[in-house]
C-alpha cells in the first residue's frame, strides 16, 4: 500500500517554482512532465515574476510574487472555466508559465541607415544617432496574447529587434515633434531622449512591454550640416572677420612658402613672394588702423527754420532763407572772428 501511495504521489505536482539561473529569459514554461499539479500544491513566485496558469489555450489566473497553496479560492478564473465545484480537491493540468518582468539594461540601439527628418534651418537631413534603452514586461496578459504564445521560452533577443525597429521607425517623428533644431540637439540630449520615451511607449506598450529608460548617446548629423556648423562656429571665434581673412591669407602664404616641392629655386621665390606679400598686407593693416577716423562738417542752426545746416551755408537747403554773414574780420589785427562776436580772440580789439 506504501508502494502504490509514492507511486501515485509522484505522477502529480506539489511544488511549483522557477528560480531563474539567466540574465535575458523573459518567460519561462514551468515543465510539467506530462505530471498533473496537485490541489493544495505550494506555488513560489519570486521577486520579478508573475505566475500565469493557462488552461488549454486561455488565460487564467495569475499570481504576484508570493507563496501560495492552490485552491480554488485563489484561482477564481480556473474554477469557472474547470466549472469545479465547492470544495472541488482533485489533481488538474494546466500550464504555468512563469513571467520576468525585472527591467532588462543596456540593450544597444542604433540607426543602420540614416534617418530622414525635417529642420527649420536646414530642410529635410540625414541623421544617424545610437544610444542605449531599458525595458521589461508591463502587463503580461497583453505580452503572453501578442508575442509570446505557446514557446516554451522566450528570450529578450526574441523581443529586441522588434522594439529596435519601433523605436528607430519612430525616431526621426519624434525628433522633429520636438522642434529642436540640428544645431541645438547636442546641447538637449537628456530632453530629446525623455520627449523620444514618452512618444514612442504607446507603440511598445501595444506589446505589454514599456520602455524604463531611453538615451540618445549621439545624433551625427551629414557632412554638409558639420561643415555649415563649423563654418558658423569660426565665424563666431573669429570675432573681425576682416582681421581673420588677414590671418587666413597670412597662414596660407606661409604653407606656401614652407613648401619644397617645387625645388629649390621656386621653393626661394615663392618664400620672397609670400615674404613681400605679408610685408604689403601687415602694412596695409597698419597704415588702415592708423588712419584718423572721418570728421563731420560743422554745422550751424538755420536763421529761420532751425534745422542744422553746414557751416558758411549763404541759403538754407531746408527752407531757402538767406543766411546772414557767420564770420567778420577784425579791424585791427584781420584775424576772423564769429558775426556775433564782440572783441577779436587774437587781439581783444572791441569789435564795431
Amino acid at each position: 500500500m506504501g508502494l502504490f501511495k509514492k507511486i501515485v504521489t509522484s505522477q502529480f505536482i506539489d511544488v511549483i517554482e522557477w528560480k531563474d539561473s539567466t540574465q535575458n529569459t523573459m518567460v519561462h514554461r514551468y515543465d510539467m512532465d506530462g505530471k498533473e499539479i496537485m490541489m493544495g500544491a505550494q506555488l513560489t513566485v519570486r521577486e520579478s515574476q508573475l505566475a500565469v496558469f493557462v488552461n488549454e489555450g486561455q488565460l487564467a489566473d495569475i499570481f504576484e510574487p508570493g507563496r501560495y497553496e492552490l485552491s480554488t479560492g485563489n484561482m477564481p478564473i480556473m474554477t469557472a472555466l474547470k466549472a469545479w465545484k465547492f470544495g472541488f480537491k482533485s489533481p488538474f493540468k494546466s500550464d504555468v508559465y512563469f513571467v520576468n518582468t525585472k527591467q532588462f539594461l543596456d540593450r544597444k540601439w542604433g540607426t543602420s541607415n540614416p534617418v530622414m527628418m525635417r529642420d527649420a534651418e536646414f530642410g529635410m537631413i540625414r541623421i544617424r544617432a545610437f544610444g542605449i534603452f531599458a525595458f521589461r514586461v508591463k502587463d503580461p496578459e497583453v505580452f503572453l496574447k501578442e508575442v509570446f504564445g505557446t514557446n516554451g521560452m522566450f528570450t529578450v533577443e526574441d523581443v529586441e529587434g522588434q522594439i529596435k525597429r519601433t523605436l528607430i521607425s519612430g525616431l526621426s517623428d519624434a525628433i522633429a515633434e520636438s522642434k529642436i533644431p540640428a544645431l541645438d540637439m547636442a546641447a538637449n540630449y537628456q530632453e530629446l531622449s525623455a520627449f523620444v520615451q514618452k512618444a514612442l511607449n504607446p507603440q511598445v506598450e501595444a506589446l505589454g512591454l514599456t520602455l524604463t529608460n531611453f538615451i540618445i548617446e549621439n545624433i551625427s548629423l551629414p557632412e554638409d550640416v558639420e561643415k555649415a556648423i563649423d563654418k558658423r562656429t569660426s565665424m563666431g571665434v573669429a570675432g573681425d572677420l576682416n582681421k581673420y581673412t588677414q590671418y587666413q591669407a597670412a597662414e596660407a602664404m606661409r604653407e606656401a612658402a614652407n613648401n619644397q616641392s617645387g625645388g629649390g629655386m621656386a621653393g626661394m621665390g615663392v618664400g620672397m613672394g609670400a615674404g613681400a606679400a605679408m610685408g604689403q598686407m601687415f602694412a596695409q593693416s597698419m597704415n588702415a588702423a592708423n588712419q584718423p577716423p572721418a570728421t563731420q562738417p560743422e554745422t550751424v542752426p538755420c536763421v529761420s527754420c532751425g534745422k542744422r545746416i553746414a557751416k558758411g551755408s549763404k541759403f538754407c537747403p531746408h527752407c531757402g532763407a538767406a543766411q546772414s554773414p557767420q564770420e567778420k574780420t577784425c579791424t585791427k589785427c584781420g584775424a576772423k572772428m564769429d558775426a556775433d562776436a564782440k572783441f577779436c580772440p587774437e587781439c581783444g580789439q572791441k569789435s564795431e
